[in-house]
């Protein structure tokens, strides 16, 4: 489980000091939590928080107990926490097979390798061999990245609006990807994002606003509700 308390984070703007997270409290247990809200709310400022990324202002971070919150993003990836970020990185040189046994933190197979291929919908011998540079597609990045997710196999999984970039076809498969993660993988993951796809999948809603928690629930207690207000959205200075 991860524990948020009271987290704040503040960053330099053009414009000055800006209060980003506001007072955070959180807690996120196993299973699909889906983190939404409007452009600018703090969903992926609160994604690189808990990565180790941004550092926060004020406010601690729990995982399992254990305070992580003085931890670099390495000693974080160490003690649990994964990150997917929304642009994978590309790496000249370093096959696909490299790329997952890193992740995995030991030398593993080809055939392991193979299997972390397959469980995102890829077929491993066209692509363990292959370099992870720009030969290679966002959607098909994008599936890299989580299969070296599942070689991590960590108590905590971070993935920051996966959508970001890729084409619809790709789009649909990494449904297919996440709807299979769900049903197999253990622990907790955390999916950054406003898709009605990925929302339609999730155990858990957090819409953050503003810097804020605005609301949370299970998804047949929130997600009703964030379609109301797409389908009918309120006027400015309209209150109810």
């Amino acid at each position: 489980m991860l524990k948020l308390v009271d987290i704040e984070f503040s960053a330099n703007t053009e414009t000055g000091r800006k209060d980003i997270l506001k007072g955070i409290n959180l807690e996120i247990g196993d299973g699909f939590t889906v983190v939404t809200g409007p452009n600018g709310g703090g969903k992926s400022s609160l994604a690189k928080v808990i990565s180790g990324l941004y550092k926060p202002t004020a406010g601690r971070i729990y995982l399992n107990g254990r305070d992580v919150t003085d931890m670099s993003i390495t000693e974080r990836a160490e003690a649990g926490i994964s990150y997917a970020f929304q642009q994978p990185v590309r790496f000249k040189g370093l096959t696909v097979k490299d790329l997952i046994t890193i992740s995995a933190g030991k030398d593993i197979s080809v055939s392991e390798a193979c299997e972390y291929l397959s469980s995102v919908g890829l077929c491993a011998r066209d692509y363990i061999d292959r370099e992870v540079n720009a030969s290679l597609s966002g959607g098909e990045l994008k599936r890299i990245e989580i299969a070296t997710v599942l070689a991590r196999g960590t108590d905590f999984a971070v993935f920051d609006e996966p959508e970001a970039g890729i084409d619809l076809w790709s789009f649909h498969s990494l449904i297919k990807v996440f709807e299979r993660m769900r049903e197999k993988t253990s622990g907790a993951i955390m999916i950054i994002s406003h898709q009605e796809r990925i929302l339609d999948i999730a155990d858990r809603i957090v819409v953050i606003s503003d810097g804020r928690v605005e609301r949370e629930g299970t998804k047949a207690e929130v997600l009703p509700g964030l379609m109301y207000d797409r389908a009918c959205p309120r006027l400015d200075g309209v209150n109810e």
